[in-house]
């Protein structure tokens, strides 16, 4: 005890000279094992340090692979630590304990796996698909500036002047606007609903996007999103060829509260919208949804090579149905998508957007958070009807009195619970894993219930 002290009295010593804390520590540790250290206090030590460690360990656990952005014990536990290895490197308990938290340490940054080139050959196979679409509809687009050129503006901006120009002296011409940016500069006007071009300064173009010349080409961009390339999200800016067929004044702003003032604008009807590298989508009367976009009629065959999954088994399990689930989503497959979810969730047009909405969601983050999801064992549970697996309670009833409770139970309906575990292309697991309910009625075959679960 009195070399204790003396060591304690040579620290502080120390520590009037400034010297860093580590060394102070490594000093100490040096002093303190040169004498023979006392066996009982470093236990004691141990025991304090080891509390920090459980706390961590626990914290880890809960986790389940995911990653935090706050630990509430990791610092603690690292700091106590570190202190012990530098104080008593060779003993064995602190050895331990070091061990531990190297474990924990790491298991603290999220799971992680090797990357399968399966799991990213959705992405290829989109990106092939899109170079397709975006070589034939630069084909036709550079058909389409070449049919009107003659009535093509020489250049867009400035804006031909209104002060100098009248509508009659331009009504008729083509310009190209390469700037067009929707829902951003969209707004509802006195004559109508537009997307502005442009600003004071240069003079304004109003796209009008109230008529199905615009209605009919955009929704085919969407389906071309939808289908194909999800990518397109991330483009803000659309190039539009539009006939100039009027001109207005209009408070270009979004919002009912206009605080601006009125801008003259010449109002295109659009002709043709177009994505460099991604799509053309051109206005046609001839079609249901007045508009398609150029190789639409291509790209269900191209697709259907794809297709790693096309049906699903009546006897397939929760799990394997979570995965199918997921491959029509990496695979862009709707139709097995709408397969997989439970019909009573998409009995009505309102319930049909919602599935496109949510199938929206799953496309962006299967490119822009996660590539690939695994999924654990289903926990199955009877939420309605007789269960006449509980052996619990099968040990209590006669086969008369079974029957009874099936009849009086109605419709068995069965839950199970499946959670997925996701991953990044560098393979780590994002987050802790994510439940996902199914459902089954009458023992049929499973459905997903809660589709707009997130992997």
């Amino acid at each position: 005890m009195a070399a204790m002290g003396h060591v304690k009295d040579l620290i502080r010593r120390l520590s009037a000279l400034t010297l860093p804390l580590s060394l102070l520590i490594v000093f100490a540790g040096s002093v303190q094992t040169s004498s023979a250290a006392d066996p009982q206090m470093i236990k004691r030590r141990v025991n304090q340090v080891e509390y920090h460690v459980r706390e961590f360990e626990k914290e880890v656990a809960q986790q389940r692979g995911g990653e935090k952005m706050v630990w509430r014990s990791r610092q603690a536990a690292l700091e106590r630590v570190q202190q012990l290895k530098l104080e008593f490197p060779d003993d064995p308990d602190v050895e331990k304990l070091y061990q531990r938290v190297r474990i924990a340490l790491m298991k603290s940054m999220g799971e992680y796996t090797e990357v399968s080139e399966d799991w990213t050959l959705y992405k290829r196979n989109e990106d092939n698909l899109r170079k397709v679409i975006a070589e034939a509809g630069k084909k036709q687009w550079e058909e389409l500036l070449a049919k009107h050129k003659d009535k093509l503006l020489a250049k867009t901006f400035p804006a031909p002047d209104s002060d100098k120009v009248s509508i009659e002296d331009i009504k008729g011409s083509y310009v190209l606007l390469d700037d067009v940016q929707y829902p951003h500069h969209q707004f509802y006007g006195a004559t109508g609903e537009y997307v502005f071009s442009g600003k004071p300064s240069s003079g304004y173009y109003f796209v009008n996007i109230g008529v199905r010349d615009w209605v009919g080409p955009y929704e085919a961009v969407k389906r071309f999103r939808r289908n194909v390339d999800s990518s397109l999200a991330e483009v803000k800016n659309w190039t539009v060829l539009g006939e100039i067929v009027n001109i207005t004044a209009e408070v270009p702003q979004a919002g009912e509260d206009k605080i601006g003032n009125f801008q003259y604008g010449w109002v295109i009807k659009p002709v043709a919208l177009y994505v460099p590298d991604h799509v053309m989508a051109v206005y046609d009367a001839e079609k249901e949804s007045s508009g398609t976009y150029i190789g639409e009629e291509r790209v269900a065959q191209i697709k259907d090579s794809w297709y790693t999954v096309k049906e699903i088994p009546d006897d397939v399990t929760p799990e394997r149905l979570m995965e199918i689930f997921m491959t029509a989503i990496k695979e862009k497959n709707y139709a097995l998508y709408e397969k997989c979810i439970d019909p009573e969730r998409r009995e009505t047009d309102i319930a049909e957007d919602r599935l496109r909405y949510h199938w929206d969601l799953h496309q962006e983050r299967f490119h822009g958070q996660y590539i690939h999801a695994s999924f654990d064992k289903a926990k199955i549970s009877v939420v309605k009807g007789f269960d006449e697996g509980n052996d619990l309670m099968n040990f209590f009833l006669d086969d008369k009195q079974k029957a009874t409770l099936t009849k009086i139970g109605g419709t068995k309906i069965e839950e199970a619970i499946v959670e997925s575990r996701a991953y990044d292309d560098n393979g780590k697991q994002l987050g802790s894993p994510h439940p996902h309910k199914l459902v089954r009625r009458g023992g049929g075959r499973w459905y997903v219930e809660d589709y707009a679960a997130r992997f």
